[in-house]
């Protein structure tokens, strides 16, 4: 199925490396953590690409299956490739939540530049045996984690003890009280806003400094 819905930040040329941005289960390309790190990333001067998968273009509430996405975000990584005038390896692969899973596990087979996973779902709340990391063996590129300490899909200490099993290089970056959608507790002081764009200048901070 074509891609219907993309946005493209960014130069159009001049730049080595690239990111694409895929969106969590619930939401679509334009939630705010993705703009928000579209926008960081095109101040850096880094290309990026946010797409609605299928089914959410389609107006549909459930997630297609994994093979599904899956082709839909190599659509997307060809998009990316040919609009930022980079080759396909040199574009970090990653998202929120579900779009996240779904960028490592092509990363698994395919390769990437690097992984930004922004609240990796490790596992369903009040379900920690049923782990999603059948493919991090496979993983031999650069990751970085940014999760909340109160995310129910995964505490740090299971993300880090599941993170192991990467072979490249892990970085993690955590969202003081943060829940899954990173929204930190009021009693934090720490503000939605404040936590996206802290999000932000890590992935920024992740993506420059990749070799």
């Amino acid at each position: 199925m074509p891609l219907t819905d993309l946005a493209y930040q960014g130069p159009a040329r001049g730049a080595d490396r690239a990111v694409l941005l895929a969106h969590g289960a619930g939401a679509d390309m334009n939630a705010p953590a993705l703009t928000t790190v579209a926008d960081a990333l095109a101040a850096a001067k880094v290309p990026s690409l946010r797409f609605n998968f299928g089914y959410k273009a389609a107006g549909r509430r459930a997630p297609d299956r994994a093979p599904v996405l899956e082709a839909a975000l190599r659509e997307a990584v060809d998009e990316l490739a040919r609009r930022a005038k980079v080759p396909k390896e040199r574009i970090v692969l990653g998202g929120r939540s579900m779009g996240g899973r779904i960028g490592s596990m092509v990363a698994a087979d395919d390769g990437a530049a690097g992984l930004v996973l922004l609240g990796y779902p490790l596992h369903p709340p009040g379900r920690a045996a049923q782990l999603r990391v059948e493919h991090f063996a496979r993983l031999r590129m650069p990751a970085l984690f940014v999760s909340g300490t109160r995310d129910a899909f995964g505490t740090p200490a299971e993300l880090k003890r599941s993170a192991k099993k990467l072979k490249g290089p892990v970085t993690f970056h955590w969202i003081e009280t943060g829940d899954h959608g990173f929204k930190p507790l009021k009693s934090s002081g720490l503000t939605v806003e404040g936590v996206l764009a802290e999000a932000a200048a890590a992935v920024v901070d992740f993506v420059t400094s990749l070799p």
